[in-house]
C-alpha cells in the first residue's frame, strides 16, 4: 500500500488573498497567529504523513479550497537506520554507579528533522514495582509549651475586661433649624 505526506511551502493558489488564506487555515487548524506565522514562513512543512491515496486526495482538496497550494509527496517505504546501544549487564534500575550511555541514533528524513538529530533526552531509570516515589516526610513535633501555670476561669466570671469610659454629654442642637429651600 503507498503512503503519502501533505508538505505545505506557504504557496497560495493563484488569485487567493494571503489573509484569507490565513484565516482559513487558522479555522481549520485551529491555530494562533504564531504557527500561522510559522506556516507561511516559506519552509517545507509536512503537515499530514502515512496518509492513503483517497485521504491524501481529500486533504488536498480541502486545503485547495481554503486558498493553500500543497503538494501530495509518496512517502518512500523504507526502514530508518537504527542503532541501540548495547544492552545492559543488570537492570537500569539497580545500577549502583554510573555506566556509558547508549545514544539512540536515527538518520533525518528531511531537511527539517535533520535540525533535531543533536536532541538528547535524559535516560530516567525505572524503580521496581511497589517503589515509593517520594522520599519519606519526617515525623512532624510539636512545640514543647509549659503549660502549667495556666488555669481557666469559672463560667461566667469577670475575666478583667476594661469597663466603657461613660458617655459625655449630648451636643447642645437648640439653635438648628430647617427651613425649606427654594
Amino acid at each position: 500500500m503507498n503512503l503519502y505526506e501533505i508538505v505545505f511551502n506557504g504557496k497560495l493558489i493563484p488569485g487567493a488573498q494571503r489573509e484569507r488564506v490565513q484565516a482559513n487555515l487558522g479555522k481549520l487548524f485551529h491555530a494562533d497567529a504564531q504557527r500561522l506565522a510559522l506556516l507561511f514562513s516559506g519552509r517545507r512543512l509536512v503537515l499530514k504523513n502515512n496518509l492513503d491515496a483517497q485521504a491524501a486526495e481529500k486533504y488536498r482538496s480541502t486545503l485547495e479550497r481554503a486558498g493553500a497550494l500543497v503538494d501530495v509527496v509518496g512517502m518512500e517505504q523504507q526502514i530508518e537506520e537504527v542503532e541501540l546501544a548495547p544492552p545492559p549487564d543488570e537492570p537500569a534500575w539497580r545500577r549502583t554507579s554510573p555506566r556509558r550511555k547508549g545514544r539512540l541514533q536515527v538518520a533525518p528524513r528531511d531537511v527539517y528533522m535533520a535540525a533535531f538529530v543533536d536532541v538528547d533526552a535524559p535516560d530516567f531509570a525505572l524503580l521496581e514495582t511497589g517503589s515509593d516515589l517520594q522520599d519519606a516526610k519526617p515525623e512532624v513535633v510539636g512545640p514543647r509549651l509549659d503549660l502549667s501555670r495556666m488555669s481557666l476561669a469559672p463560667t461566667g466570671s469577670d475575666m478583667g475586661q476594661m469597663e466603657n469610659p461613660p458617655a459625655g454629654p449630648a451636643p447642645d442642637t437648640s439653635r438648628l433649624s430647617l427651613k425649606p429651600l427654594n
